[in-house]
């Protein structure tokens, strides 16, 4: 391997954008990081910006990115050299935070997807939640805009809760007439949110007993940093009486961003060692 080279992973989601620079070798690093959210922008726009502000930086220009490589919506992203599929993405990333992973449960905006990888994070098997089932972190997000907070303080507000209310809405839009029904007879909002988490919890465990998903669990994804979806879960599993082991990682929102890098890190290499051969 060159001793090392710098890569770029960028992941498009449908409401934030982030970012991973890394100095790719036999021990990748992660140099810098960034997120924006996307708001009423166009997220191409928003992508090239957020590139060329990160070489700026770091006083560097596109030619001294030895891959850029793309993952979520990356079509959107002009200047790639490759996109690589989300769950392939999270599956690096998880396991650069964590070797011993063998599940990652990505949360994202509009599904949750449970991921079972090898030892060298490649994808085994996986299932997923559909894109109308109130289990998504953009139904946290609608949620938390109508009780009057920002995502940021929802898992806080869910820690406070004494007395659950759990939604019986599997539609998210039913899901949220629950919720403003709730509002109506008086139920506080960290009882709403605890129980929108325990909810969410459920799925995620249903999706992993399907999986025949072992430990350890990895969560990334938008929600990974939510403490009140991380305590729900653990919660939910107490009373199932499985045994998973539940993992995150500060930086667990990039895995995404930062398996786009070490894939293109990767995939860098095995196109210098093709050249090599072909010359």
């Amino acid at each position: 391997m060159e001793n090392s080279f710098y890569t770029m992973g960028i992941d498009v989601g449908s409401n934030f954008i982030k970012l991973v620079l890394v100095d790719y070798s036999d021990d990748p690093k992660i140099i810098d990081k960034q997120t924006e959210k996307i708001r009423k922008r166009n997220p191409t726009n928003v992508a090239d910006e957020m590139i060329q502000n990160m070489l700026t930086k770091h006083d560097l220009k596109y030619d001294d990115i030895a891959y850029l490589a793309s993952t979520g919506e990356g079509d959107l992203v002009k200047r790639k050299r490759g996109h690589f599929y989300g769950m392939t993405t999270h599956a690096k990333g998880a396991n650069f935070f964590f070797h011993d992973a063998v599940t990652v449960v990505d949360m994202g905006a509009l599904y949750v997807r449970a991921v079972k990888i090898s030892t060298d994070a490649r994808v085994e098997d996986y299932k997923m939640t559909g894109q109308c089932a109130s289990g998504s972190g953009q139904f946290v997000e609608n949620i938390s805009r109508y009780l009057g907070l920002s995502i940021e303080e929802v898992g806080e507000v869910s820690l406070q809760a004494n007395e659950a209310e759990i939604s019986s809405g599997i539609c998210a839009v039913l899901a949220e007439t629950d919720v403003i029904n709730m509002v109506s007879r008086g139920i506080t909002t960290p009882n709403i949110i605890k129980g929108i988490h325990l909810s969410i919890a459920n799925r995620i465990i249903k999706l992993l007993s399907s999986l025949k998903a072992e430990s350890p669990i990895v969560i990334t994804g938008g929600m990974s940093l939510n403490v009140g979806m991380i305590q729900a879960i653990e919660e939910q599993l107490a009373e199932t009486g499985k045994k998973y082991i539940i993992k995150t990682h500060p930086d667990a929102i990039y895995a995404g961003a930062l398996g786009a890098a070490l894939w293109g890190g990767y995939r860098h290499i095995r196109l210098k060692e093709k050249q090599a051969v072909l010359a």
